[in-house]
């Protein structure tokens, strides 16, 4: 890569419509790579999400997180008027991405077919629940409907009143918006090899499988299917759980492997009876509870340091970001500006850093900032 490129993908040019996560995650990781976004929204609105909670400036703090570095153009999609502006822009673009409903591009006229008639070398990219076809392909969704539907939420959920919801949005940002990242990259090395684009269609409900590669080779192989909270990953195992200290703390505790499973065992004084139990792992759970619940989590940090056994003590969000190891790391090293000129770190992207552009802050855009440019 030259030293002049200010980032893998500079000059490339992506025409954004995609609303909320999936789709402006994934063009979040192309502006960090020096990619030119253009994000389409709607007049007087714009994106729902920067309608959210909490606010930060005139824009909320998610839509900041997502958004920096963008422009935005605030068009009206059901005008004629405003769809001819799209055209010469259309025309430039190298990425297309949107996840409205299927069909939804196709009535507007902007649909993989209409748009590859003016630019051959697009590439198209729909992003939705379940796919651009198949019975479920209009169902309206969400994260939890679409873990739900495959099987995924299934395996760890809690019970009775005491449910849990997963904490990460699995479905949006592993389904979704890191699949199209790895398909865009994929496209455009064909397009060098072919002159030609590619349309892509990403369900996000499909691409949860892979995270259950352990259920369903037990399920295809053995018809051993998991159930909640039964798996060696879910919660069935002594060996990969969470413990509640005295202080109301919580040890991650994961030696899966004989050697650090041995290492565990030694540091909290597991008693030998429980330690090679393989008949009911239930009891080895509630006798590794009651030890851990015995001492504060200062107490077990220590002692998983020095055992180094694959424990550690469970960190709130506000402690992780001050650990000292991700401030040597400098993932939080990039700045959002909002329009105040208060800054704030970055969401962190993994990109490594010889790909992305050079920068010191991305400003958040307002709602139309683009529309000089292109009206």
């Amino acid at each position: 890569m030259s030293e002049s490129l200010k980032g893998s993908l500079e000059g490339i040019k992506v025409i954004d419509f995609s609303t909320l996560l999936p789709g402006p995650l994934a063009s979040l990781f192309l502006v960090e790579t020096g990619a030119e976004v253009i994000k389409i929204e709607k007049p007087d609105l714009g994106d729902e999400i920067r309608l959210s909670d909490p606010k930060w400036g005139d824009q909320s703090a998610s839509f900041s997180m997502l958004n920096r570095g963008k422009k935005s153009l605030s068009l009206d999609l059901k005008d004629p008027s405003d769809l001819k502006i799209l055209k010469p822009i259309l025309k430039e673009a190298d990425i297309l991405i949107e996840q409205f409903r299927p069909g939804v591009m196709k009535r507007l006229g902007l649909d993989y077919e209409n748009i590859k008639k003016i630019n051959k070398n697009i590439i198209y990219v729909s992003i939705t629940g379940y796919g651009q076809d198949g019975p479920k392909s209009m169902v309206a969704g969400h994260d939890l409907n679409y873990i739900g539907n495959t099987g995924l939420l299934s395996v760890s959920m809690g019970d009775g009143e005491n449910t849990v919801v997963p904490p990460a949005l699995v479905a949006d940002i592993a389904g979704g918006s890191y699949p199209a990242v790895i398909n865009i990259l994929l496209a455009l090395r064909k397009r060098d090899f072919n002159n030609e684009g590619s349309y892509i269609d990403i369900s996000m409900s499909d691409n949860l499988f892979p995270f259950m590669f352990w259920g369903l080779g037990s399920g295809f192989s053995k018809n051993k299917w998991p159930g909640n909270s039964d798996g060696v990953l879910s919660g069935g195992s002594p060996r990969y759980n969470i413990y509640k200290t005295r202080d109301g703390g919580y040890v991650a505790a994961a030696p899966l492997e004989d050697r650090f499973w041995n290492k565990f065992c030694k540091a909290i004084e597991l008693p030998n009876k429980f330690i090679n139990m393989q008949n009911n792992q239930q009891i080895v759970i509630k006798e590794i509870r009651k030890i851990i619940a015995l001492n504060d989590k200062n107490y077990w940090s220590e002692v998983f340091n020095k055992a180094d056994c694959c424990c550690s003590i469970v960190k709130s969000i506000e402690e992780a970001v001050n650990d000292h190891h991700f401030k040597v790391r400098e993932i939080f090293s990039n700045k959002i500006v909002n329009n105040l000129g208060e800054e704030i770190p970055a969401l962190p992207i993994p990109i490594d850093k010889q790909f992305r552009k050079e920068k010191v802050s991305d400003a958040v855009p307002k709602l139309g900032n683009a529309n000089d440019q292109f009206l």
